[in-house]
């Protein structure tokens, strides 16, 4: 029997079809982890259902999405109801979900904002609280994994960007129920012995339950509490978790992480090269400025004819001088003049000049008589001439 060979299409064609024969296949619930996940511009979601040993591709349309009550996102465990049929073109057979709910994690979500509610509501999460990342930290504290590529990351790009720089690590367990109070005490340790500038609690990517260690409280006040700056590097860049809001500063990954915490000596040098010519520059004009300005200090009166101003202050000196005295002179004119218009007044009014004119000036007892009513016979009184005076008796 010769068989007549078939299209490509044609066999994808026939499988399809044999897909959409199973009544089971129709209407499948499925559990699993979503990984690869894309949300595509159009609104319909791209991605893949795994598990430890198999994975399966599967496509949510938009018309579907608009039912969820959280977002996909990778490393989230979910139960998707949905057709199990095959995409012709490229010859796969997939799941179109039409819908889709978290597994077991629904309660972590709920816990997980309550939390964050009630911390941002005391205030841990306040930017006021945030303590400043050293420039230049000569040790860096690291708490992680002893194993994998995290601590690996955090070493090479520290040391590349700063060879001198020093890596502490404290291995703790990132996941597990062991874990949120082992890293509590490893925070406590590195503050109590002071053994790093900076602390970076980092992980790597996982599920809601796998990052859970830092949603716990006690590993958030711990952070709060550090005296030590502490930068978060939890997860992938598109995880938040509690220690991200409490951290004075959350990094996307370990490498950024690292980035953060290390200055590049070789940014450092450079800045220091354009400080140095920039300090050269300053001083330069500097030096130039003061030589100009003690080149026209020198050209000035005060250095090229030093008594010149002083003279001159000596003769405005004299000109005051010669003021002064010439108003004296004209106050004790007018003075003089007064007085002598004075006291020839006063003796235009003397007595003395009554007696020059031949008269003379009768006295009894010491006292001037003013009226001959005064004298009785008998008494004697004196009599002032110009030239003297003599005694008479009244009769």
């Amino acid at each position: 029997m010769e068989y007549k060979p078939i299209s490509v299409t044609e066999l994808n064609m026939y499988v399809k079809e044999k897909f959409q024969q199973d009544e089971f296949l129709k209407n499948v619930l499925v559990k699993g982890e979503i990984s690869n996940f894309k949300h595509h511009y159009t609104g319909h979601m791209y991605f893949t259902l795994k598990d430890e040993n198999s994975l399966i591709k599967c496509v949510m349309f938009k018309t579907y999405t608009a039912n969820l009550n959280f977002i996909p996102k990778d490393g989230m465990k979910v139960i998707i109801l949905g057709t199990v049929s095959v995409f012709e073109r490229d010859g796969v057979y997939q799941i179109y979900a039409k819908a889709m709910k978290q597994d077991g994690v629904g309660d972590l979500y709920a816990e997980y904002e309550r939390l964050k509610a009630k911390l941002e509501n005391e205030g841990l999460f306040d930017a006021s609280h945030k303590k400043k990342i050293p420039i230049m930290p000569k040790c860096i504290g690291v708490l992680t994994s002893n194993t994998g590529a995290v601590i690996r990351d955090i070493i090479n790009v520290s040391t590349r960007r700063n060879p001198n720089v020093y890596i502490k690590l404290l291995p703790v367990p990132v996941q597990g129920k062991d874990a949120a109070p082992k890293i509590v005490s490893a925070i406590s340790l590195m503050n109590e012995k002071k053994l790093a500038d900076v602390i970076i609690v980092a992980r790597g990517g996982g599920s809601l339950e796998d990052l859970w260690p830092f949603n716990e409280e006690i590993v958030a006040r711990a952070i709060y509490d550090s005296e030590i700056p502490i930068i978060s590097a939890v997860g992938h860049e598109t995880d938040f978790t509690i220690a991200d809001f409490v951290a004075d500063l959350r990094a996307p990954t370990p490498s950024a992480a690292a980035e953060l915490a290390v200055a590049n000596i070789d940014d450092v040098k450079e800045r220091l090269h354009i400080y140095n010519n920039r300090y050269k520059t300053a001083l330069k004009k500097k030096v130039e400025f003061m030589r100009l300005r003690f080149e026209k200090c020198m050209k000035s009166r005060a250095f090229s004819n030093p008594l010149q101003n002083i003279n001159e202050q000596y003769m405005l000196l004299d000109k005051k001088v010669k003021i002064i005295e010439n108003a004296i002179k004209i106050k004790l004119k007018d003075s003089k003049t007064k007085m002598v218009k004075e006291i020839a007044r006063i003796d235009a009014l003397s007595p003395l000049k009554t007696l020059t004119r031949g008269y003379s000036i009768t006295e009894l007892n010491g006292k001037i008589v003013k009226s001959s009513k005064v004298l009785k016979a008998n008494d004697e009184i004196t009599l002032k001439f110009i030239d003297g005076e003599n005694k008479a008796k009244i009769v």
